[in-house]
């Protein structure tokens, strides 16, 4: 059994070059426990403006290859079965192959990503990014980087793919906002493919 449910039609984000597949993962609460659980979460520490801030989440990368971002390097972990066993889904709802992954845990509403866009050399000029979401639904913006047309807003629920390719990460930044609602945690895996030296 693939493990896609892919049910439900996918949206297209024409404007950003982006297509969610909601509900895409059919068995998303057993996955999000799995998850949960195989992961080496822990908290890294970023280089934003001169000085050290430690990142407002947990988080752990896993694959084939290196990665940097932010004065951050990460070396690459060996496959848990359950990201290996993803990875393989993605690779089939995206057409694209994987070598890496950052698992992302956002423990509750004060765990945020600011605007950013996946555009380090080492993924290519127009990286295919698949991102999954699992467990607590948490609202996901995008806006270009030039500020020009209208900024995409919506929500990644459980068990929702995003695939994001083409001119996304050239021309567009993307978040996730903190959020004062009550709110539980939500696993956020982006998986990429590392092409070049980082």
């Amino acid at each position: 059994m693939s493990g896609l449910a892919l049910g439900y039609p996918p949206v297209r984000l024409t404007a950003a070059e982006a297509v969610l597949y909601p509900a895409a993962l059919e068995d998303a609460d057993a996955l999000f426990d799995r998850v949960m659980a195989e992961v080496d979460w822990k908290q890294e520490t970023l280089a934003l403006f001169g000085r050290r801030i430690p990142q407002p989440r947990l988080s752990a990368w896993y694959g084939d290859a290196a990665y940097a971002y932010s004065g951050l390097h990460l070396d690459p972990r060996p496959w848990p079965p359950v990201l290996a066993d993803l990875r393989r889904r993605c690779a089939e709802i995206a057409g694209a192959a994987f070598n890496s992954v950052l698992a992302n845990l956002y423990r509750d509403g004060a765990d945020s990503m600011d605007w950013h866009a996946d555009d380090e050399a080492s993924l290519g000029p127009a990286p295919v990014i698949a991102s999954i979401s699992l467990g607590a639904p948490r609202r996901f913006q995008m806006r270009r980087k030039d500020k020009r047309g209208e900024a995409v807003c919506t929500e990644l629920g459980n068990g929702d793919v995003l695939v994001m390719s083409g001119r996304c990460q050239a021309d567009w930044l993307h978040r996730v906002p903190k959020t004062k609602k009550p709110v539980g945690p939500r696993i956020n895996l982006t998986f990429r493919n590392v092409v070049g030296p980082v």
